[in-house]
């Protein structure tokens, strides 16, 4: 790829790589770029309004389908902007190509536009980070980033093209000396592998191991992380045969189909309702795939796995990295359930259905359902009805929640049955995702609607982007959550201090901002009103154009993971501190009225 300028190596390495999107603003510095992408028939270059939701669609991208999203960004303010979403991708595990533009490397100039050590900003949230300084190497580091950024654990990985590789006539004549390429010193410098890379697969001796400690067991606890995707069916036939509840957690909502009998949560432990925590204690071991139990997903540290523990991931720094287990392993999810089988196979272990098991949960699922669909008598829209009106009339759909409320409601009231249907900011929690994760959603499955679920909160921060879907006739509905409050937030001040601070939401005229980006806004106020105005956002979504609806939206009643997490931290306190909250709570309650409650 020697004689390659600068923008050709680029452009050919996101083409055989198979990158379809590159999401990003043009600037000075890498409108040669622009330039090429516009020729390529294979790779489309997407300008957004702010970087932010670039690196945000390119996260919804890999999630709904499996395809690496490309952030194609300017120095200094473009990665700054668009640091916000690598963070989410880098602690989710999503990868992501970041295609750095940087200052000129051939001039010797300092206080250049746009100077900063972008590598140093970019180091901590990424897996690597590389600057080609020779335009021979640019094809390869390209290349190789997108391989890197792929290979397990996935993550998103930065390379930064100086401007002078982009504008100098040919690749060649864009060299400094025999300097060589700068690259993180942690790293190796990125290769153009001759295969992908052999994902890690089980020592058999621990597969024989972990099979006798499973059919030792009364009843086993299947807990799924997003890690165990790539098992796919095998892990309906791996619960049937261990006839094991299978929990997930949040990330990893759909790797196992919803609709199973044996499917019990999407979280465990406080953070679950009382019917799947009832199920959880009746077991008496846990097998754990592809999750780390993470804060967010173990509802703040939560979930007591019941021992003995088989942990089981792809990366060697998580199993056993939060909670003490008996047998870690690192492999492939895939490859470690498929050996499993093999043995259990071997050791003729088959169990009939547990009818009491299975009873359990579906009467406790639909119990729980029915809880969360029913009026609180508060007024507004309930959750429950929304959520199951919404996958009633868009079997298809996936579903990009926000930071906050919004996705714990969506994680109870959705039920669903494949994996890139739920996409959510789980570790990094980072608000704004939402509204240009959807539309990356819709660029990686654009036969089905995609629908944003967004706080009246985050959508001040990235709503603006509905621009985006606009102008492309892109399917999306937006349903903007509206009780003018950041939501999450708001129950845990309420709760623990009985009293908000900072966390109301000045109203705005959604409509009108609607209006503004050439969308339609449809108004939801009532339960009674909710199949109409489905039945009409339907309706836009198919000819097709993106819609927004206003819901004005009932969160009266606290999810299962917030009265959850409350109950966790609270019980975590010396009880001076716990004494300490119930008095002022209860003396601010006294003082203005009503009634305290905690949990």
């Amino acid at each position: 790829m020697n004689g390659l300028r600068g923008a050709d190596a680029v452009v050919r390495a996101l083409e055989d790589v198979g990158v379809p999107f590159a999401f990003g603003i043009p600037g000075t510095h890498n409108i040669e770029l622009w330039d090429r992408l516009a020729e390529s028939e294979l790779v489309q270059a997407v300008p957004v309004t702010d970087e932010q939701s670039a690196s945000f669609m390119a996260d919804g991208l890999w999630r709904a389908s499996g395809r690496l999203g490309c952030v194609n960004i300017v120095p200094g303010a473009g990665l700054t902007h668009a640091l916000s979403g690598i963070a989410e991708a880098y602690l989710d595990g999503v990868p992501m190509l970041v295609l750095g533009c940087g200052i000129r490397t051939d001039t010797g100039h300092a206080y250049q536009l746009h100077d900063v050590d972008q590598l140093a900003i970019a180091r901590p949230v990424t897996k690597g980070v590389f600057r080609p300084l020779h335009g021979s190497q640019l094809y390869q580091a390209v290349r190789g980033a997108c391989e890197l950024a792929l290979a397990a654990p996935p993550g998103p990985v930065m390379v930064e093209v100086p401007a002078n590789l982009y504008l100098l006539p040919n690749a060649e004549a864009a060299t400094v000396g025999d300097e060589a390429p700068q690259v993180d010193a942690h790293l190796p410098a990125p290769a153009v592998p001759d295969a992908p890379p052999a994902l890690p697969v089980p020592d058999p001796e621990l597969v024989r191991r972990a099979a006798e400690i499973l059919a030792g067991t009364r009843r086993p606890l299947l807990y799924l992380g997003l890690g165990a995707a790539g098992a796919s069916t095998d892990l309906i036939r791996l619960a049937e045969r261990l006839e094991a509840p299978v929990f997930t957690t949040l990330s990893g909502k759909g790797v196992f189909p919803e609709s199973h009998p044996l499917a019990v949560w999407p979280g465990c432990g406080e953070a679950a309702p009382p019917f799947a925590r009832a199920i959880a204690a009746s077991c008496d071991a846990t097998l754990a795939l592809g999750c780390r139990f993470a804060e967010v997903g173990t509802g703040s540290y939560g979930f007591d796995p019941p021992a003995p523990v088989i942990h089981v991931d792809v990366d060697p720094r998580v199993p056993g990295r939060n909670i003490e287990v008996e047998l870690p392993i690192v492999s492939d999810a895939a490859a470690f359930v498929g050996a499993l089988l093999d043995s259990l196979d071997a050791a003729g272990l088959e169990r009939s259905p547990d009818t009491e098991l299975r009873t359990s949960v579906r009467s406790g699922v639909e119990q729980t359902v029915r809880e969360m669909s029913s009026a609180t008598g508060e007024g507004g829209v309930s959750p429950g009805l929304l959520l199951s009106a919404l996958q009633e009339r868009l079997p298809g759909a996936s579903y990009a929640t926000d930071s906050g409320n919004g996705t714990f409601l969506a994680a109870e009231g959705l039920r669903l049955d494949q994996q890139g249907r739920f996409l959510a900011p789980i570790d990094y929690s980072c608000m704004g995702y939402s509204v240009p994760a959807a539309i990356g959603a819709a660029f990686g499955r654009p036969e089905q609607p995609s629908i944003a679920l967004v706080g009246d909160g985050a959508f001040l921060m990235t709503g603006l982007e509905m621009l985006t879907a606009a102008t492309r006739s892109m399917p999306v509905l937006f349903v903007v959550l509206r009780d003018r409050e950041l939501a999450q937030i708001a129950q845990f001040q309420a709760t623990a201090l009985n009293r908000r601070t900072g966390s109301q939401v000045p109203d705005y005229d959604l409509s009108a901002i609607c209006a503004g980006v050439g969308i339609e806004c449809l108004e939801l106020r009532s339960d009674e009103e909710l199949s109409g105005v489905l039945d009409a956002a339907c309706a836009i979504l198919a000819e097709p154009r993106p819609v927004a609806l206003d819901v004005a939206i009932d969160y009266s009643r606290k999810t299962w993971f917030t009265r959850g997490v409350v109950k966790t931290n609270f019980r975590r306190l010396p009880w001076s501190a716990r004494l300490r909250f119930v008095a002022r709570a209860l003396g601010r309650r006294l003082s203005g009225g009503g009634r305290i409650s905690l949990f």
